[in-house]
C-alpha cells in the first residue's frame, strides 16, 4: 500500500513539474503538437506521404502503421478507459491557456500517446528511417500530453506500453495467422 501511495505522489509530483516547466517557445509550439495529434491527424499524413514517395516499403509501412495505430486506439480508448477511470491532473495545476481544449474522458491511459507509439513501433521495422522520424514525433506527442495538463506521467507510459504492444501485436499476427492455418 504505502508502495502504491509513493508511486502515485511521485506521479503526481512530476506531473505539476511537467506542467509548470518550460521557456515561452515551448508553450508556444504545444498546441500545434496537440493540433497535429488530434484525430491521430499527424499519423494519418504521415502514412499518406509513406505510402506516396516511399514505394513498396513506404505502402507497407503505411499499413503497418495504420493497422497498429488502430488497434491502439481500440485497445486504449474503446478498452482501458472503461476499465479505469482517472481524473485528469488538476485544473488548478494548469495555465488558463490549455484548460480550453481539456478532454473530460478518463485520463488513464493516453489514447493520443498510444496512437502514437504504436504507429511508429509498427513503422520501424518496415522502413527505419521513417520510423525514426516518426519515433522522434511519438515522443513529443507524448511530452506534450504531460506537459499540457491533459495526463499524468503514468497514464502516457501506460499509453506507450499499449502503443508499442499494438505495433507488435500488429508484426505477430501475420505469423500467428499462418501457423493457425496450417
Amino acid at each position: 500500500m504505502r508502495a502504491m501511495a509513493d508511486l502515485r505522489a511521485g506521479d503526481h509530483r512530476l506531473a505539476r513539474r511537467s506542467i509548470a516547466w518550460g521557456p515561452p517557445w515551448v508553450r508556444r509550439v504545444a498546441p500545434a503538437v496537440e493540433e497535429a495529434a488530434e484525430h491521430t491527424k499527424l499519423w494519418w499524413a504521415a502514412a499518406g506521404v509513406m505510402a506516396a514517395v516511399g514505394g513498396w516499403h513506404g505502402r507497407m509501412a503505411a499499413a503497418a502503421g495504420v493497422t497498429a495505430m488502430a488497434t491502439a486506439q481500440v485497445l486504449s480508448n474503446a478498452v482501458a478507459k472503461k476499465l479505469y477511470r482517472r481524473r485528469r491532473p488538476p485544473q488548478e495545476w494548469v495555465p488558463p491557456e490549455d484548460l480550453q481544449d481539456r478532454p473530460d474522458s478518463s485520463s488513464f491511459p493516453s489514447g493520443h500517446t498510444a496512437a502514437a507509439f504504436a504507429f511508429a513501433g509498427a513503422v520501424i521495422p518496415v522502413w527505419p528511417a521513417a520510423g525514426a522520424a516518426c519515433a522522434v514525433s511519438a515522443v513529443t506527442v507524448a511530452a506534450e500530453r504531460v506537459h499540457s495538463g491533459a495526463h499524468y506521467p503514468s497514464d502516457v507510459a501506460a499509453g506507450g506500453a499499449i502503443g508499442l504492444a499494438a505495433a507488435a501485436l500488429v508484426r505477430a499476427a501475420p505469423r500467428l495467422l499462418w501457423r493457425h492455418v496450417l
